[in-house]
């Protein structure tokens, strides 16, 4: 495929989902047949066009996560952080989560998972293991998970 062939399509799928920079490269060596330059132009330019923006890939990549899946804000960074997504981006991308929202999910999912718990010896521990896998910090559980 050629960069041009390349670039619209690539217009097209941005202009239906957001795509951080790192996916959008990956994408486009692959279209290239691994041509690095030519795949550093197609995204160059679908940043200019502002097809594809970090920022605005870590602001719904959180709240989709926050909201949608109940993940914590731990995992969530580290997530954004894989796909090489800047560390302001990630701060401001986590700032937008409202932290009422995010305890009242933390203290839903700890409910659920309580509920699945009951008479477990290993109860709290469990509790704790299970919400810290979620993404949630230790000291927010451990407000939540009551000896």
């Amino acid at each position: 495929m050629d960069a041009a062939r390349c670039l619209s399509r690539l217009q097209k799928l941005c202009s239906k989902a957001e795509y951080c920079r790192a996916d959008i490269r990956r994408k486009a060596l692959k279209d290239l047949e691994g041509d690095e330059e030519a795949a550093d132009k197609v995204v160059a330019s679908l940043v200019e066009e502002k097809y594809v923006d970090d920022g605005r890939y870590a602001s719904a990549f959180a709240r989709e996560k926050a909201l949608l899946q109940g993940w914590g804000p731990v995992k969530i960074r580290y997530q954004l952080r894989g796909k090489g997504v800047s560390e302001e981006a990630i701060s401001a991308a986590l700032e937008e989560i409202e932290p009422e929202k995010a305890d009242a999910r933390l203290q839903k999912l700890l409910e659920a998972k309580a509920r699945t718990l009951k008479g477990d010896p290993e109860g709290r521990l469990k509790l704790i293991k299970y919400a810290l896998s979620r993404g949630y910090d230790y000291d927010a559980v451990k407000k939540m998970v009551q000896p």
